[in-house]
């Protein structure tokens, strides 16, 4: 059985000039198209079934990176990820048990 993983993409990318803001978001329309969503403004994740499942992800990710700027990749289970805590703010429907039972249909 594989286990649900969860990976969350942290960016700070520069958008000072034209060039910088069209990188930033061919980025940030790469995450949403491979199947993340954002958690708050730069900083998106998504669920993945499985070790085999994390690397291919990074791998794309990795494929796609910017020339200039800060991103952080961090995985961890969806057990750990479901003991977070909104500290401010409302629960979006990706941080519910539900979002998750959802890849089982599929």
């Amino acid at each position: 059985m594989n286990k649900f993983m969860r990976m969350i993409v942290f960016f700070d990318l520069p958008v000072g000039t034209a060039g910088e803001r069209k990188a930033a978001t061919k980025f940030r329309n790469f995450l949403v198209k491979d199947g993340y969503h954002m958690v708050q403004y730069s900083v998106y994740s998504r669920i993945c079934n499985g070790n085999d499942s994390v690397e291919m992800h990074e791998s794309r990710l990795k494929q796609h990176l910017p020339r200039k700027g800060s991103i952080r990749l961090l995985t961890i289970t969806e057990k750990q990820y479901e003991s977070i805590h909104i500290l401010l703010g409302e629960t979006t429907f990706d941080d519910t048990r539900e979002a998750t039972e959802l890849i089982n249909i599929f």
